[in-house]
C-alpha cells in the first residue's frame, strides 16, 4: 500500500512560512535585515524609472544565497524558483541575476552591511551571547578575483624607468649637440617631465616636416638624397620621443596606482600579490590576493576590514580606527598574535586608545625557552648597573652610555635607542661568538627602552591568571571563523574586483558565517 499520489489532482497553494522548520536561517536572516533601521534605506530611493525591488529584500536573498555557498548571481536567480526559503524572503519576486549582481555592488550596500553586523552584535549583547570584555583579531588572506599572471612589480618599473630617464636625458644631449633643437627650459636637470618630452618631440617634428617640405619641393636627385641622409637622425629621434612619452604616461599611471604597494595585478588594480598556503604542506604561491582583518567574540565576526599590504603588523591601528568609527567602542582588552606585536602597535592601544594590548612579540616563545635564558651572549642576559648605567658583557669587559640614536620607519614611526659601546674588545676569546664587527672595531649595543617596558607589560599581562586566560582563547575564538569561512562555507576566492565591490562581498560571507553559527547555536 503506498500513500497517495496523483499528478493530476490540483493542489492550492499553502503560505511557504508553514513549510519552513521553526529554527530555519531564513527566519534569523528575516528578523536581522528588518532589524536595520528605515532611515539607511533612503539612499535606494528613485523618484523615476520602474519602481525597484525593496533593498531589504534584495539583502534578504543575497545573504541567504550566501548562507548556502551559493556566490553567483545566476545561481541564485536559480534559487529563487527552486528554494523554499528563497521563495518565502522574495515573497514571490524573482529579480534577475543583472539586477542581484548591480545591487551587491552598489557603494550603498556598504552602509546596509555596515548596519547587519551593528545590529547583529546588539542581538548578541541582549542575549548575553558575548560578554563585550576582548575582542580578538586576526587575518586571513584571500584570492582575487584577477588572473595569475598579471602581475606588476614595482621594482621592474622603477628599473625601466631609470633606464627610460638615463636614455632621454642622453637623447636631449645629442639633438643639442647636432644642434637639431635649441635648449629648452626645464624642471630638473635630472628627469624630464611628461609636458617637457612632449615640447621636445614638437620640436624635432618641426624639424623632420621643413626637411619633408624641402625633400619634396626639390627636383635635384643628390640634393634630395642629401636631405634625406640629414632627416634620418631627427626622425629616428622622434619615434624614440614618442616611445619615451607612451612609456612616462604608462610609468606615471603604475606609480599611481602602486601607492606604497609593491605589486599590483593588471586585471584587479586593488589587489596586491601575497604568498598563500594552498596546500596540506603549506608550500605558497604568490598570488593576487586582499588581506582581510576581523574582529571576533564568541566565535562571532564583529567587524572586518580589507587592506592591501600582506603583512598585519600595520593593519591593526587603521582597523582598529575603522572599528571605532564605524562599529562599536573598544572593549577593555585587544587580543592579537605575535603578527601583530610593535612599539608603534603597543603605543597606539596603550596610550591612545587607553586599552589593554594583549599581544605577544616576534621573541616571546623563544624567550621563555630555557637555552635563551641561559646563553651569556644574548645581551639580555648581561649585567646591568643601573646606577652608572653601564652593561658588563661575559667576558667581564664593561659598555658604557655613547649617544642617542633615532630612527624613523617607512610607515614614519620614531624610535629611540641609547647606543653603548665596549671598553676594549682587543684579544677576546668570545669575539666571534659575541660580536660581527671588523676587528678593531668594539661591540656595540643598542637598547630602545621604551620596547624593553613594552615587552616587560606583555610578559606581566601574560602571567597573570586572568589576562591569560583571556589572551589563551584567542586561537579558539578566531581562527575558527576562518576555518568556517573556507572549509565550511567554501569562501576562498573573490568574484568581483575592486576594493569597494570586495568588501561588500566580505560583508556578505563573513555575516553568512555569523547567521549559519548562531543558527546551530538555537
Amino acid at each position: 500500500m503506498f500513500k497517495n499520489y496523483n499528478m493530476n489532482q490540483l493542489v492550492l497553494p499553502l503560505d511557504l512560512e508553514v513549510k519552513l522548520q521553526n529554527n530555519d536561517i531564513a527566519f534569523h536572516i528575516h528578523h536581522l535585515v528588518e532589524s536595520i533601521p528605515h532611515k539607511a534605506f533612503e539612499p535606494f530611493l528613485r523618484n523615476e524609472g520602474c519602481p525597484a525591488y525593496h533593498p531589504r529584500m534584495m539583502l534578504k536573498i543575497i545573504l541567504c544565497g550566501y548562507t548556502q555557498s551559493v556566490f553567483s548571481g545566476r545561481k541564485i536567480e536559480a534559487l529563487l524558483k527552486d528554494s523554499i526559503r528563497m521563495m518565502w524572503l522574495a515573497q514571490g519576486y524573482e529579480p534577475s541575476y543583472r539586477t542581484i549582481n548591480r545591487f551587491r555592488v552598489q557603494s550603498e550596500v556598504k552602509d546596509l552591511i555596515r548596519q547587519c553586523f551593528v545590529q547583529f552584535r546588539c542581538q548578541l549583547v541582549q542575549e548575553n551571547m558575548i560578554d563585550q570584555e576582548a575582542i580578538f583579531i586576526d587575518g586571513t588572506k584571500i584570492e582575487a578575483n584577477a588572473n595569475k599572471f598579471t602581475f606588476v612589480w614595482k621594482k621592474s618599473v622603477e628599473k625601466y624607468h631609470h633606464s627610460l630617464v638615463e636614455k632621454s636625458n642622453q637623447l636631449y644631449e645629442e639633438l643639442l649637440e647636432k644642434e637639431i633643437m635649441p635648449e629648452i627650459e626645464r624642471e630638473s636637470e635630472e628627469e624630464f617631465t611628461l609636458e617637457e618630452l612632449t615640447q621636445v618631440a614638437r620640436k624635432v617634428d618641426e624639424v623632420v616636416s621643413v626637411y619633408d617640405q624641402k625633400i619634396e619641393e626639390s627636383s635635384d636627385v643628390k640634393e634630395r638624397k642629401a636631405l634625406r641622409s640629414e632627416r634620418k637622425f631627427p626622425k629616428q629621434a622622434r619615434k624614440k620621443l614618442i616611445d619615451f612619452i607612451v612609456r612616462k604616461q604608462k610609468y606615471q599611471k603604475d606609480f599611481e596606482i602602486f601607492g606604497t604597494r609593491n605589486s599590483y595585478s593588471k586585471t584587479d588594480h586593488d589587489a596586491t600579490f601575497m604568498r598563500m598556503k594552498d596546500d596540506y604542506m603549506k608550500n605558497g604561491q604568490l598570488k593576487a590576493g586582499y588581506n582581510v582583518q576581523v574582529a571576533t567574540e564568541g566565535q562571532y565576526t564583529l567587524a572586518y576590514s580589507l587592506f592591501s599590504n600582506p603583512t598585519d603588523t600595520r593593519t591593526l591601528i587603521p582597523f582598529l580606527d575603522v572599528i571605532e568609527q564605524n562599529y562599536f567602542q573598544l572593549p577593555k582588552h585587544i587580543v592579537a598574535d605575535a603578527g601583530y606585536g610593535s612599539e608603534q602597535n603597543y603605543d597606539d592601544i596603550l596610550s591612545n586608545r587607553k586599552r589593554e594590548a594583549l599581544i605577544t612579540y616576534g621573541m616571546y616563545i623563544k624567550e621563555q625557552k630555557k637555552k635563551y635564558k641561559q646563553n651569556k651572549f644574548n645581551s639580555v642576559n648581561w649585567q646591568y648597573d643601573e646606577e652608572n648605567d653601564v652593561y658588563t658583557c661575559p667576558n667581564e669587559k664593561r659598555l658604557f652610555f655613547k649617544y642617542h640614536s633615532v630612527r624613523t620607519d617607512k610607515a614614519g614611526f620614531t624610535r629611540e635607542f641609547k647606543v653603548y659601546e665596549c671598553e676594549d674588545c682587543s684579544g677576546c676569546p668570545f669575539r666571534s661568538s659575541c660580536t660581527k664587527a671588523k676587528e678593531g672595531n668594539h661591540r656595540k649595543l643598542m637598547v630602545n627602552e621604551k620596547w624593553e617596558q613594552q615587552k616587560e607589560y606583555v610578559r606581566t599581562k601574560l602571567s597573570d591568571k586572568k589576562t591569560g586566560s583571556i589572551y589563551r582563547q584567542r586561537k579558539i575564538d578566531v581562527e575558527p571563523v576562518f576555518g568556517f569561512l573556507k572549509a565550511n562555507l567554501r569562501f576562498t576566492r573573490f568574484s568581483v574586483r575592486g576594493k569597494s565591490k570586495v568588501e561588500n562581498e566580505m560583508g556578505l560571507a563573513l555575516m553568512a558565517v555569523n547567521l549559519r553559527k548562531y543558527t546551530a547555536n538555537n
